[in-house]
């Protein structure tokens, strides 16, 4: 039972002919790479862009470069440290100011982030014994990344402007 179709037929005519979107599928398909730079190049909006003139470029802050920081001479007969750091509070790499008294300690605890706790002992004498007794300090000092320290480590220490509320000493390194 086959159809039989008219010549003037819409429905045969709707097969015979692609659908509006299989004709766009299909000229995208064939498209040659010089119509679509040119597509694309339209739909790109220009970028509106201030002119500057040399009084404003002059204005403009400069990016620094950040350098390598060169070991310092702080003063002391201390060997600046091998690893370069870019740490402020750091006596050899950084702008810390060291000065006052410098104490050759021993270290107790390095579990913290940037500090260690050093122990000073000390003799004092008691007059009524005629002896001497061992009296110890516990400070608090800044350790930069660039120097390696263990706990039992003898390290020389120096004053410092105030890091933090305890910390006043910073660590120059082993002795």
């Amino acid at each position: 039972m086959a159809e039989k179709t008219v010549k003037g037929d819409p429905a045969e005519e709707e097969r015979a002919q692609p659908k509006a979107s299989e004709a766009k599928r299909i000229t995208k398909k064939t498209a040659s790479a010089a119509e679509i730079d040119t597509v694309q190049e339209k739909k790109t909006l220009p970028v509106k862009r201030k002119k500057t003139t040399e009084k404003a470029v002059s204005a403009l802050p400069k990016k620094r470069a950040k350098k390598r920081p060169q070991a310092r001479n702080i003063g002391i007969d201390m060997p600046p440290p091998e690893r370069a750091c870019e740490d402020e509070n750091c006596p050899f790499h950084g702008t810390l100011p060291i000065r006052g008294i410098s104490l050759d300690v021993q270290v107790v605890s390095d579990r913290m982030d940037g500090s260690v706790v050093v122990m000073r002992e000390r003799r004092h004498y008691l007059e009524k014994y005629q002896r001497y007794e061992k009296r110890t300090s516990r400070y608090l000092a800044h350790i930069p990344p660039c120097i390696d320290c263990e706990v039992g480590d003898m390290v020389k220490i120096m004053e410092c402007r105030p890091i933090s509320k305890a910390k006043t000493f910073v660590v120059l390194g082993r002795i």
